[in-house]
């Protein structure tokens, strides 16, 4: 899944990049967007490992796109910066928590910005179809454009209240409709604010969780630079600033399950491996994600779920206490679960 790391130009966003990845912002991808491809940490992964000892061990990964910066000033030229998130499948908003400025007013600037970038988008279609409407002939086409200009004014109408898309409401088959679009408005989102040192331990105001609950924060210019210290220097700072461990691996779990994803697991001697996948996806989904031959042929998934074999300690004994059970098609995958796909060839 590509996520687009996205704020202000001085909200410190290529920094947070470069905290996550490990890849330092390079000057020459600045307008066309640099692309990190951090690994999730998840201790349970480690767990099974330790327990299998395979050849090799897998975590997945997911793709970070650095965006460039927009200017609350020059509006005009932020729905072209904003153009290259049009196929990401969430935004990571970056706030600048390091100023003093009010974090709710600058995220209320920057949905405006998506906003804007989305009835810009939006209402060319609808102009372009009124175009389209003066010279088809065909009744079936003209009922076809005047259903889709229908739904796009919905839409419209809802941006220009300053709202975002959702706003409209919706149906399964009128988000199908606009999918195309890739409209912004409708992606996951969620809020990391850019703090310094002398905001750790401190609460994010109320007033911002009142607009984005699932806000993080995290001092990410500081821990890059205590992890180039050596460990006693390191350790001592930290103790200073109260900072007990680094928070990079618990926000890269908290953006990928803020984005709708789960992992599942597969395990073995060969490779253990954990699998990203939509949260709500069915089995023979998971198995697409490990081979598309898997899903086409998919039969049933041998299924036990983290919790019940860490409990147990081996598929044996899952077996023997009957949490180690088979799942047809119309099974939906939660996370943690540890698969192993049955399918014909």
């Amino acid at each position: 899944m590509k996520i687009g790391i996205v704020g202000f130009s001085s909200s410190g966003k290529s920094t947070v990049f470069h905290w996550l990845t490990g890849d330092a912002p390079d000057p020459a991808r600045a307008q066309q967007g640099q692309v990190g491809n951090p690994a999730v940490p998840d201790p349970r992964l480690d767990y099974l490992s330790s327990l299998f000892k395979p050849k090799k061990t897998t975590a997945t990964r997911m793709e970070l796109l650095d965006t460039p910066g927009l200017h609350p000033t020059e509006r005009r030229d932020n729905p072209r910066r904003l153009a290259i998130l049009r196929d990401a499948g969430g935004l990571l908003v970056i706030l600048n928590g390091f100023s003093g400025g009010s974090l709710t007013d600058e995220l209320r600037r920057f949905r405006d910005e998506l906003i804007f970038a989305d009835l810009e988008i939006v209402t060319n279609r609808i102009d372009k179809l009124k175009d389209q409407a003066k010279k088809t002939k065909a009744a079936k086409l003209r009922e076809l454009d005047e259903a889709e200009s229908a739904l796009l004014q919905r839409v419209a109408g809802c941006l220009e209240k300053g709202e975002g898309a959702g706003a409209a409401h919706l149906r399964p088959d009128e988000e199908k409709a606009i999918r195309s679009f890739q409209m912004l408005t409708l992606k996951p989102e969620l809020i990391f604010v850019n703090i310094a040192e002398d905001r750790i331990g401190k609460p994010l105001p109320e007033e911002l969780l009142k607009v984005a609950p699932s806000a993080i924060q995290a001092p990410a210019k500081l821990e890059m630079e205590l992890a180039e210290l050596s460990p006693e220097d390191r350790q001592a700072f930290m103790q200073d600033l109260n900072l007990t461990e680094f928070s990079k691996d618990e926000t890269l779990r908290r953006i990928f399950h803020g984005m709708g994803q789960i992992v599942f697991f597969t395990v073995g001697e060969d490779e253990c491996r954990s699998w990203a996948l939509p949260k709500g996806s069915t089995s023979p989904q998971g198995a697409g994600q490990i081979h598309t031959d898997l899903e086409r042929g998919f039969v049933r998934a041998e299924v036990v779920g983290y919790d019940d074999f860490k409990k147990h300690g081996s598929m044996k004994e899952a077996k023997l206490h009957g949490v180690y059970r088979l799942e047809g098609k119309t099974y939906i995958v939660n996370d943690g679960d540890i698969m192993h796909i049955l399918a014909s060839t």
